[in-house]
């Protein structure tokens, strides 16, 4: 893939970029996420040179809290500017596919929020484009970014915990638990058809593929509603979903996803048993991995010598100083930053891999509209 060479900070050899600030951003949409994203260009020596969001004040505040060089009116018109490499697309869920085709059409790189588009048709064309653009092209599936989750990947690629046959778990939340609590993720003309599962359902889906190297092939999903009406409005989205699946590796099992589980902030929780053992990983507790087996139970920490390498790499501080989600996302852009530049980060979530979730949102609505199990079709690339 010919691509423009950047470095995370300083030189910028062969690139025609200008140093230091070789990673030269373009944010749209000054929401939570637009924050975590310009913090993360920053962290990983690179500036966000411009932003727009939903409103002037709005962008003006951002770009004074978040040091961002300008503000500007007009996404489209900050797509073009010659001193954007990469476009972080951070708006709701509806923008994300028309500003990323923009985007790529104007041979910009692209960080784009997930879903990468509402529809798995739509997520195709994205993929193809980016392809034929020769741009990369990252969607943040951030949790990926853990240490002890890549701990768990290498343990299971090497055999450690035996033939995997089962996998379980889910993802909590609590935001959205009362009828008051409103968002745009709730209205399918912004957020799209299905709202939990795409919303969160789908890091854990990829968490599990990830660390597992297998693929669900098949699905068998209930959805509900707690709330019918939010702020007196009718809902169509789920608040729940109840999930089976079966893999080609031939793993069974099963994950609840809630938006409406008190007390549950943001518990993504993964379980994977094999033949000779099992691990287990926690996103409130993202330190520690736990691991068992018949003759033992542990936890295995950061600062284990025999920490795979690539979960290593992601240790950047010293126990006791704990990393958590922002860390995540600083490494997910400082890899983004090494993509463009021509070498190939181990585990760089893609385009394919947002097509990867609009495939498994769509079956597990298909699942729970038809009350049956369905198959999920393998993507390109995915």
């Amino acid at each position: 893939m010919s691509v423009r060479k950047v470095t995370s900070l300083g030189e910028a050899p062969d690139s025609g970029l200008t140093a230091p600030n070789a990673y030269r951003a373009a944010v749209i949409g000054t929401g939570f996420m637009g924050r975590v994203h310009s913090h993360a260009v920053r962290a990983a020596g690179g500036e966000v040179v411009g932003v727009t969001g939903s409103s002037p004040d709005k962008a003006e505040r951002f770009r004074i809290d978040n040091n961002v060089a300008r503000v500007h009116a007009d996404a489209l018109e900050l797509i073009h500017s010659d001193d954007v490499d990469v476009v972080h697309v951070c708006t709701p869920n509806h923008l994300h596919a028309p500003l990323s085709l923009a985007a790529l059409a104007a041979g910009k790189h692209v960080v784009c929020e997930k879903p990468l588009a509402t529809d798995a048709d739509t997520a195709r064309h994205l993929v193809r484009t980016a392809k034929e653009a020769e741009r990369v092209a990252v969607v943040p599936f951030a949790y990926r970014f853990h240490p002890m989750a890549r701990e768990a990947r290498a343990r299971v690629a090497t055999g450690s915990i035996g033939r995997v046959s089962l996998a379980h778990g889910g993802y909590l939340q609590d935001w959205l638990l009362y009828p008051e609590e409103d968002n745009w993720r709730v209205d399918p003309d912004l957020g799209g058809p299905t709202r939990a599962f795409g919303d969160i359902g789908s890091h854990w889906c990829d968490m599990l593929e990830f660390v597992t190297g297998d693929r669900i092939t098949s699905v068998s999903a209930q959805t509900s509603r707690v709330n019918d009406t939010r702020d007196g409005r009718p809902v169509t989205t789920e608040d729940l979903v109840a999930l089976q699946f079966a893999t080609a590796g031939g793993v069974i099992g099963g994950a609840v996803i809630s938006q409406v589980s008190p007390g549950r902030k943001n518990r993504l929780v993964l379980e994977v048993s094999g033949t000779e053992g099992s691990l287990l990983f926690d996103q409130e507790r993202p330190e520690t991995l736990w691991a068992g087996s018949r003759g033992r139970t542990g936890v295995i920490t950061r600062d284990d010598p025999e920490l795979s390498p690539d979960a290593a790499r992601l240790a950047t501080t010293p126990v006791g100083h704990p990393q958590g989600y922002q860390d995540c996302f600083n490494a997910l852009v400082s890899d983004t930053g090494a993509a463009i530049a021509g070498r190939i980060p181990e585990g760089l979530p893609v385009f394919a891999d947002g097509l990867r979730a609009a495939v498994l949102a769509e079956a597990v609505l298909t699942s729970a509209d038809e009350r049956r199990w369905v198959d999920v079709p393998e993507v390109d690339g995915g």
